[in-house]
């Protein structure tokens, strides 16, 4: 899949739970927006012309995001209702409605050898629209200890920074971009993480990177001050709480990028990265894309979530003419536990979609996917794309009984599929340039050995970023 950095960028992974505790989320991919409000993303690395105050840079990101998740499943299961509500008041969908504002201020380096500064950002959500029986499984807005709906949010956080030639050292409150440790901003405000990230661009075409991370805020957090999120395993099984990780990406050649990455989870599991993308122009207008994606993921030190052995791996092919790509994806899972990753968008698997990442033990998937520019037919700014994906092979019966993954209750010969629809709208020109709508429609459907919720998901959001 080639990654864009459009303000509603290709689909992000979303599991659904069917059982009570599945606090994690079910969550559509669609919104990933680096941009007015990116404070801590990747960026490269550049020598500063100006100085401190010179160079420093703010920006104010709105948002808006109504969301309606169905539940399919009957009375088969009751994953998607509240589950800490009395089962006489659980609703059958989720509807979250809410407002979300941004801000971010990106300094300067001091002048010499040696630069510092600092970043900060503050970020406001308030609610238009929830309540007790339809809030909490959309990981949109927040929820208290017991998991009833709140008002709003208010958080905030900030980094110090020092340069030296082209390498930064950042420490703090921080959004973080890397295949096995990333920020996701697919609700109402981006997830952060509190630790150092250390990048580089000393050579020419390679990006390095190394960091320590301990903690995190999710996108529906009310404060910082939060463990690492860990998406499938059990909220109630022990984990490590550190995350340690280094890589490297090389631009080979301008059609090919290599990347690799190490990480380890303290005394849960270490996790290594392999990905690669390759293009190929075939001329008038027309281009050939590789993407490869290779994970493998072994437990270590204590084992703190049972054993692991997982190796999984995508390739998605596109055909680009004109406006129009055409994308057949492969995504394949061997382990007897779910590949599991840290943070909301460390997941960068080709069929990983809106509310499913295929991502189960012994899982192979297809995906078949179209997009179109509708540029080249008078709307500039104009975007629409359409997938579906079908997982079959599912084998959960091995899955270690006192391991950190039983809770999921996955069985054997699952399989289900998903089917989405996008459209993305950003106006070109005018006093509205910038501003971005999203339309999004998911539908999935499981048998019970998948152990996914079955569900039907309408999403609606509009931002608008505005920026030094």
């Amino acid at each position: 899949m080639i990654r864009t950095q459009s303000a509603f960028p290709a689909a992000r992974p979303a599991p659904c739970r069917r059982f009570p505790r599945a606090g994690r989320r079910c969550w559509g991919a669609a919104l990933m927006m680096l941009g007015g409000a990116a404070a801590g993303a990747e960026a490269p690395v550049a020598e500063a012309t100006g100085g401190f105050v010179e160079d420093t840079r703010w920006s104010l990101l709105n948002r808006t995001v109504l969301e309606r998740r169905d539940y399919l499943d009957g009375g088969r299961s009751n994953g998607g209702r509240n589950a800490v509500l009395p089962r006489a008041r659980r609703s059958d969908y989720a509807q979250e409605w809410g407002y979300g504002l941004m801000g971010a201020v990106e300094s300067g380096f001091t002048r010499g050898v040696v630069g510092f500064g600092a970043d900060a950002h503050a970020y406001f959500a308030h609610k238009l629209s929830g309540d007790d029986l339809r809030v909490g499984k959309v990981r949109m807005l927040p929820v208290d200890r017991q998991g009833y709906a709140q008002d709003g949010i208010a958080r905030g956080g900030a980094a110090l920074k020092v340069r030296i030639s082209s390498t930064v050292l950042k420490v703090g409150e921080q959004r973080a971009k890397a295949p096995i440790f990333s920020s996701s901003d697919t609700r109402l405000l981006p997830e952060t993480m509190r630790g150092w990230l250390l990048t580089s661009h000393e050579i020419d075409k390679l990006t390095l990177q190394a960091g320590h991370f301990t903690g995190s805020a999710d996108r529906n957090a009310r404060g910082t001050a939060n463990p690492l999120v860990v998406n499938y395993l059990d909220p109630k099984s022990p984990r490590g709480d550190a995350f340690d990780f280094a890589g490297a990406t090389w631009k080979a050649a301008p059609a090919l990028s290599l990347s690799a990455y190490l990480g380890r989870l303290k005394d849960t599991w270490r996790t290594g990265y392999l990905g690669a993308s390759y293009a190929v122009p075939l001329g008038a207008k027309r281009a050939l894309a590789f993407d490869l994606q290779l994970y493998h993921s072994k437990d270590t030190g204590r084992a703190l979530a049972g054993p692991i052995d997982n190796t999984t791996a995508s390739l998605m092919a596109t055909y680009t003419h004109g406006p129009h790509r055409l994308g057949v994806g492969w995504q394949k899972v061997d382990g007897d536990t779910p590949f599991d990753y840290l943070t909301r968008g460390a997941i960068w698997l080709g069929n990983a979609a809106q509310l499913s990442d295929f991502n189960a033990p012994h899982e192979q998937s297809w995906q078949l996917r179209y997009e179109v520019d509708a540029a080249s037919w008078g709307a500039p700014g104009l975007a629409m794309g359409a997938a579906y994906i079908r997982g079959s092979g599912i084998d959960g019966s091995r899955v270690p009984a006192r391991g950190g993954y039983a809770w999921l209750g996955y069985g054997k010969d699952g399989r289900h599929w998903e089917r989405d629809l996008w459209l993305r709208y950003t106006v070109q020109a005018g006093s509205a340039k910038g501003l971005a709508l999203l339309l999004r429609y998911g539908e999935h459907r499981s048998n019970k050995a998948q152990a996914e919720l079955d569900a039907r998901q309408i999403r609606v959001a509009v931002e608008y970023p505005i920026g030094s």
